[in-house]
């Protein structure tokens, strides 16, 4: 079965002879700005594989860049969505009401770790929408004007998440920008000041944070604080549960709301269902959660959840959307849950995050370019450097690895501030010979381009 495939390249080059017709109508009709370096056209997929149209056997640890923790194509999502299809597709839900939004809605009103006793949840499309809505929800509760993010940053390509997204390669041309979003420091420990131990590292952040209400916004006029429980784009580092507890103190303090941005780290992805349960733990959950990407299995969906109180100071009108919790993607949102549960692949994220870490690490003992490893569950990024001392980023050998590791049958994609981070991003049902394979085509990888 495709599923259990290990990687293979049967054409004498890549891409192979019909990938590269495609490929050539590609640029021929999309705009270059959408841009693809990787040579596989894909014909179809099954769980952490892909099979190309000249039969090229790829092992996918991109997963479309986190949205396939429950695999590609997964018999059961396949079936769900058929079996939606064949009734309704679409009713828009200011119109006609649908039981699969209700049900979702319920399902992860319960699951979500928000502060409050009782939650509510409305449905959009992407990343970048729920981010969006969120930013908008926190207003319309708070009465206030100005958003905090994080740099490092990555929210989305709306004008709004446009300017809350840190690393302005993603808005090249597009200002002017709208007015209200400050930004603070990020506690990248990795690379904090020279010779600053942890504890220090973080009180440093927090005073880095206060300073916004200085330079930027009095405290007053802050609806919320936006960061992700683990950065995506800006290379896979954990925001420490320390720092995550002094902001939440500080929001708290200034009646300011915290929002979580899991849009890449939910669903499994970290070891819990969502990363914010790390901080839930910690007695520092977030007010609001934006999450999309794995939520439905590939099919277009995001949601927003908060406590009632926050969901309906909206005014009528304010937000909702003519797809947004389309009942295709609510039948596979339901059966994502479902496999989830059934198959275990929380606790298959801790397992996939311990070998990966254990691997990832006994490769920055063996090479100098191995800068730094970092993660929670199977959601894990090694930064690589030109040497350990200065660590000065290392973002050609970063894209000599990817280049090399594709044509060779692993796709994998970069991340990070400076392009230097490499993510693991399978999908969770990935097997264990596998994962394997996936290793030795990525330190093969390394050892060559060192050279």
């Amino acid at each position: 079965m495709l599923k259990d495939e290990l990687p293979k390249i049967i054409t004498e080059k890549l891409p192979g002879p019909k990938a590269g017709a495609i490929l050539k109508r590609r640029q021929a009709v999309v705009p270059n700005a959408i841009r693809c370096v990787y040579p596989c056209v894909i014909d179809k997929a099954a769980g952490a594989v892909i099979q190309d149209v000249d039969g090229n056997i790829f092992l996918d640890w991109v997963g479309g860049v986190g949205v396939l923790n429950v695999g590609h194509a997964h018999p059961s999502l396949v079936k769900a969505v058929q079996h939606q299809a064949e009734r309704y597709f679409h009713g828009m839900f200011n119109v006609v009401t649908h039981e699969g939004y209700v049900e979702l809605a319920e399902k992860l009103g319960a699951r979500v770790p928000v502060r409050g006793t009782h939650n509510k949840v409305m449905f959009a499309n992407s990343g970048a929408e729920a981010d969006e809505n969120a930013v908008k929800i926190a207003r319309s509760y708070t009465k206030r004007p100005n958003i905090i993010v994080m740099s490092g940053a990555f929210h989305g390509r709306t004008l709004l998440t446009m300017t809350m997204t840190s690393k302005k390669a993603y808005a090249v041309g597009q200002g002017p920008f709208p007015d209200g979003i400050y930004r603070a420091e990020f506690p990248n420990l990795y690379r904090k000041p020279d010779g600053m131990p942890d504890d220090k590292a973080i009180a440093y952040y927090v005073k880095k944070f206060t300073s916004v209400f200085e330079e930027c916004s009095p405290a007053q006029y802050v609806a919320a604080v936006v960061m992700e429980p683990l950065q995506g784009e800006g290379g896979f580092i954990p925001a420490p549960v320390e720092y995550v507890k002094a902001i939440r103190k500080i929001c708290d303090e200034n009646g300011i709301l915290l929002i979580a941005d899991e849009v890449q780290s939910g669903f499994a992805r970290t070891g819990k269902l969502f990363a914010s349960e790390y901080w839930k733990d910690a007695g520092c959950e977030p007010d609001i959660v934006a999450t999309a990407k794995s939520i439905a299995g590939g099919v277009p969906l995001s949601a927003v959840i908060a406590r009632d109180e926050i969901m309906d100071s909206v005014p009528g009108g304010v937000i909702g959307g003519t797809y947004g919790g389309n009942a295709l993607a609510c039948a596979a949102g339901l059966k994502v849950l479902e496999v989830i549960d059934e198959e275990h692949l929380i606790e298959r994220s801790n397992e996939l995050g311990r070998k990966c870490m254990e691997r990832f690490n006994s490769w920055k003992e063996k090479y100098e370019c191995v800068g730094d490893v970092r993660g929670l569950g199977a959601m894990v990024g090694v930064e690589f450097v030109k040497n350990k001392t200065t660590k000065e980023p290392a973002p050609q050998l970063v894209t000599d690895i990817i280049q090399y590791a594709a044509y060779h049958g692993l796709l994998m994609e970069n991340a990070g501030t400076y392009n230097n981070v490499i993510r693991f991003l399978a999908p969770l049902v990935i097997t264990d010979a596998q994962l394997e394979a996936g290793f030795a085509i990525y330190e093969e990888a390394i050892r060559h381009c060192m050279k």
